[in-house]
């Protein structure tokens, strides 16, 4: 296998080396990002950071029989999730907090053959799901962390910070034509109503935040310290003690 990614690859090639790998999988979602991002935009956010952090393990140094000592390697995306709160928004496609829980508790346990499975969501309403998940598998003794990313000061959704990431990660698929400011009140503010109401009941165009503050070169600086706080939850998963054995 040439790349981190683990469809990319046969199963021969992962029998020899897969015990000593822990995969990433990259969770994200299928919902509106106001009228200048993709649906997809969750999902590519997660699958470009577990790429970058799986590509970090080829610095590190082989053991005696050549392979790396903690290999890691990216699952296919999951590209739905919890998002039923975008509902009122064309395009978005939800599954839920139940189905997707049920479904990542049967892809990790689906996954024995690695050293551990990290789950990396970049959507929000996927933590209930995730968390419930990484309980269950955790009493089962399976090694298993999530993992989301936290930008301080960053806005919800749509806004400048993922409108920066996808100006770095994809930065073709921005509207640039269609950058309009959204809801900027605090999120704990807007949080009630949006409970009650979903995304469309605070704020008319979908964003939370203001994606024309967005630049491509915050994107970049965006994606290293992100990218760097998935490392570090990586190397805590393979250290002794970090998850259940």
């Amino acid at each position: 296998m040439t790349s981190e990614r683990l469809g990319t690859a046969t199963t021969a090639e992962v029998s020899a080396w897969c015990r000593r790998a822990l995969l990433l999988v990259p969770i994200g979602s299928t919902e509106q990002h106001g009228p200048h991002l993709p649906l997809d935009t969750d999902t590519r956010i997660a699958v470009a950071l577990c790429e970058r952090a799986a590509a970090l393990s080829r610095q590190l140094v082989p053991d005696s029989s050549g392979v790396p000592r903690r290999r890691r390697v990216v699952a296919p995306a999951v590209p739905y999730g919890a998002s039923g709160e975008h509902a009122h928004f064309a395009g978005t496609l939800s599954i839920g907090t139940e189905a997707l829980c049920s479904m990542l508790v049967e892809l990790v346990r689906s996954a024995d053959r690695f050293a551990g499975a990290v789950l990396a969501s970049a959507h929000g309403g996927n933590h209930d799901a995730v968390m419930a998940a990484v309980s269950l598998l955790s009493s089962e003794g399976r090694r298993v962390a999530a993992w989301w990313p936290r930008v301080a000061g960053g806005d919800a959704h749509a806004g400048e910070t993922e409108t920066s990431l996808l100006l770095a990660i994809a930065p073709e698929l921005v509207r640039l034509g269609r950058l309009r400011r959204g809801q900027t009140a605090p999120l704990s503010e807007l949080m009630a109503a949006l409970r009650a109401g979903g995304i469309s009941s605070v704020s008319a165009n979908g964003v939370l935040g203001d994606p024309l503050a967005a630049s491509r070169g915050r994107g970049e600086e965006l994606l290293e310290e992100l990218v760097s706080d998935l490392d570090r939850a990586v190397i805590s998963l393979e250290e002794p003690g970090g998850a259940p054995s």
